[in-house]
């Protein structure tokens, strides 16, 4: 079982000094709930897919538009429907999650067959049938690789935080707790790629780069791309440095977009505001501001500086830390969570008959 948090101990001293009083309280609920400054914010279509009868169904993320292309396969993961367990302790729903990546915590054999169960949900096809799976040692850099089949395999065999392809019967995969994935598609020419952008990903243009990178090894020309923001910490969440926008300033000229200011709540204070009035009007504050930054616009920037049309870049504006029965977060869960996939590839030729590329 969890250890209940310093909040939570103090909340319930509280709650049982007012109950020996005979009184009962009363709460107020003020969270902050930003959405991304991004245009195309309602083209993900949630679907589910039923897997074992002992497994809730898998809860997979796709753009819609993207399900006419025949050629192109991909999926943004959930945390339902999976076997593993460890990290459901601290909520209520006790059912497994999909932990797809490896780590000290799960095993391996839990996360084996949560990856299975999700590629074949993506691919639509038997887990025996699917495509061979391309993930990366990912190291928070802006290094961009292209990979073939050499490079599938159970465990990441290079290291990077970019993958392209045009090589078909392949998924390109970016496991997640919060940082952004993206994921390209070039509509002309049926070459992919996906990308892990972080802070410092982001920061060091990862994704601009990587149009670029797709320029020079398949030719693909901006205004053919698609692209897809994948589930990721909203800036409702993501309070960061003040250092942080000093960095974005020296690289961006439109740093000052991508940050707010934003007032925390302390939840004691919210649940007995009476306990802490002062002289000041209105007799109790919030605290902060805190500077928020807001990832994913910052990547739909890089985007549209590399050449591709607004209505090409669609967003799913999910925050993973306000939403975690749905999603692993690994500033909601204070480090302790699974991973979640986002996956693209080019749909093998025998399996895409009479399909166009665009």
């Amino acid at each position: 079982m969890t250890k209940p948090s310093t909040t939570d101990q103090a909340l319930q001293a509280i709650d049982d000094l007012f109950a020996g009083a005979g009184l009962e309280h009363g709460t107020r609920s003020s969270a902050f709930r930003a959405g991304t400054s991004g245009t195309n914010t309602k083209r993900a279509t949630r679907i589910q897919v039923r897997t074992e009868s002992t497994l809730p169904p898998l809860d997979v993320l796709r753009i819609s538009a993207w399900q006419k292309l025949g050629w192109l396969q991909h999926g943004f993961s959930t945390r339902s429907g999976g076997r593993s367990t460890i990290y459901r302790s601290g909520l209520e729903d006790k059912r497994g999650d999909l932990n797809l990546g490896f780590n000290s915590s799960d095993t391996e054999r839990n996360v084996i067959a949560n990856r299975r169960l999700f590629l074949a949900a993506v691919g639509r096809g038997k887990p025996s049938s699917v495509p061979k799976l391309v993930t990366l040692h990912q190291i928070h850099s802006t290094l961009t690789r292209r990979v073939g089949r050499e490079y599938a395999a159970e465990r990441a065999v290079t290291s990077g935080d970019g993958l392209m392809t045009d090589e078909p019967g392949l998924f390109l995969g970016i496991q997640t707790a919060d940082c952004i994935p993206v994921l390209l598609a070039d509509r002309k020419l049926g070459a992919v790629a996906a990308f892990h952008a972080g802070w410092r990903g982001t920061l060091g243009r990862i994704v601009e780069n990587g149009v670029g990178r797709m320029r020079l090894e398949f030719g693909s020309q901006p205004e053919d791309l698609i692209a897809a923001i994948g589930p990721g910490i909203g800036q409702c969440c993501y309070s960061v440095g003040e250092e942080m926008l000093h960095q974005f300033r020296s690289q961006f000229v439109y740093a000052d977009d991508l940050f707010r200011d934003v007032y925390d709540s302390d939840p004691v204070r919210n649940k007995y505001p009476m306990l802490f009035l002062t002289a000041r009007a209105p007799g109790h504050s919030d605290i902060g501001p805190g500077v928020h930054l807001d990832l994913k616009e910052a990547n739909r920037r890089q985007l549209l500086a590399a050449g591709l049309r607004s209505s090409a870049i669609s967003v799913v504006a999910d925050c993973t830390s306000c939403l975690p029965e749905r999603f692993f977060s690994h500033r909601g869960e204070h480090g302790f969570t699974g991973r979640m996939l986002s996956v693209i590839g080019v749909r093998a030729p025998e399996s895409r008959a009479g399909t166009k590329k665009c």
